[in-house]
């Protein structure tokens, strides 16, 4: 049965190609991005998937009323399986981000260029390169009439650049369409060989911290309270200090220890002879699952409050994000299931790890929900001149495929 599975997929370049490059016509860039969300992007898929023989459809649409249509939509197509129980679920996201520096792209990032066995354009890797390969997979069973063992459900999020609060935040808040036994492979990370499985994410803080003083003349700093001094002390010490208290380290992640960065800078004053009154600045911190982030966050009050009073300033945050995620278990028997598929396709010998990096599937594993993030990629997403192999479209469906028909 999977020779005859396999066979279909090697045949249908032709689709993929065609299905990749009607997806890149259709830019699904979030309204926070200057964009109008997914909808032409999936109205078309929703077609485009009906028209391939994948009758059973159903759309679930968040209101957002800065996009086209007043929706940002999320689409789900069935394929029914012997039993309906323990569903394998294959999630892929529709948005996109914008191309960037338009002089750095070698053509139109809106228009897919086939070279080399290579797709060109922005969002063929990500995430269409996922969705396009878990397409293919469901229409090597359709076409032929191959009943899989378990239903198999495909779910097209929105909004997943942007944080997924029109994406899957929204249908677990909303809808109720996952169950306890339900597995969810997430093709929207990975390496170059398809080897590492991702079954934990760093607990996500980011923190957007004020800092008001006095402003004054350059030459009277004794008559002012420096904002920007006293944020660049707080600064220094949230990194120096919190790796001290927060000092784990678990080999499942890398780096494996939690990290404490401050980034972005906001403009204070514009000329050099002011003592600015007030400042802004930000950290990203990805902490070991181990550590509550209200613990983080517990240490950064205490030292704030020490700088604050140092200086003779007022000190206040933000979370931007704040994001704590329970593992998939690395013995669970997705990884299994999964690790046996990308074995039987590629050959290689896979293994479990965590990441620094936040991705839909936290969502799903904090509601107890075994997900996994995986895919034989390049990691061009998000570059001028993004691209995804076609040997990996072709054999990632393959694995995709051996999932759908593995007997559990």
């Amino acid at each position: 049965m999977l020779e005859k599975i396999y066979s279909y997929i090697d045949g249908s370049t032709a689709t993929l190609v065609e299905l990749e490059t009607e997806l890149c016509k259709r830019p699904a860039l979030s309204p926070d991005s200057g964009g109008v969300g997914e909808l032409e992007k999936v109205e078309f898929l929703q077609s485009w998937l009906k028209a391939h023989g994948i009758q059973n459809l159903e759309r679930h649409d968040a209101p957002d009323s800065r996009a086209k249509g007043g929706i940002r939509p999320n689409l789900i197509a069935t394929i029914p399986g012997k039993s309906d129980t323990k569903r394998l679920w294959i999630m892929s996201h529709t948005d996109v981000v914008p191309p960037g520096e338009l002089s750095l792209w070698n053509n139109d990032p809106w228009q897919v260029v086939v070279k080399d066995g290579r797709l060109i354009g922005r969002g063929v890797e990500d995430n269409q390169q996922g969705l396009t390969s878990s397409v293919l997979a469901a229409l090597a069973l359709v076409s032929q009439g191959i009943t899989p063992p378990h239903t198999v459900k495909l779910l097209f999020v929105a909004d997943e650049e942007m944080g997924s609060e029109y994406g899957i935040q929204w249908l677990l808040a909303n809808r109720n369409l996952f169950r306890p036994d339900d597995m969810v492979v997430i093709p929207d990370g990975g390496d170059e060989r398809g080897e590492t499985i991702e079954v934990a994410e760093k607990n996500l803080l980011w923190l957007k911290i004020k800092t008001s003083g006095k402003q004054c003349h350059g030459s009277r700093p004794d008559q002012g309270a420096n904002a920007h001094l006293a944020a660049c002390e707080l600064a220094v010490r949230l990194h120096d200090e919190l790796p001290l208290r927060f000092n784990a380290h678990d080999r499942l992640f890398d780096p494996d220890y939690s990290t404490f960065e401050p980034t972005k800078h906001e403009a204070n004053v514009p000329n050099v002879n002011t003592i600015p009154g007030d400042d802004v600045f930000y950290m990203d911190m990805r902490v070991l699952p181990q550590y509550p982030l209200k613990d983080v966050l517990a240490e950064v009050e205490r030292i704030m409050a020490e700088v604050s009073a140092k200086r003779g300033v007022q000190m206040s945050y933000e979370a931007l994000q704040r994001v704590e995620s329970k593992a998939t278990r690395p013995d669970a028997p997705l990884v299994q299931f999964l690790s046996q598929a990308v074995k039987q396709v590629y050959g290689v010998e896979t293994r479990p790890i965590g990441i620094g990096g936040g991705t839909v599937g936290a969502y799903l594993r904090n509601v107890g929900i075994d997900s996994v993030v995986w895919g034989r990629l390049h990691e061009s997403a998000h570059q001028p001149n993004e691209y995804a192999l076609i040997e990996n479209i072709i054999g990632d469906a393959k694995v995709m495929a051996t999932l759908m028909m593995e007997q559990r």
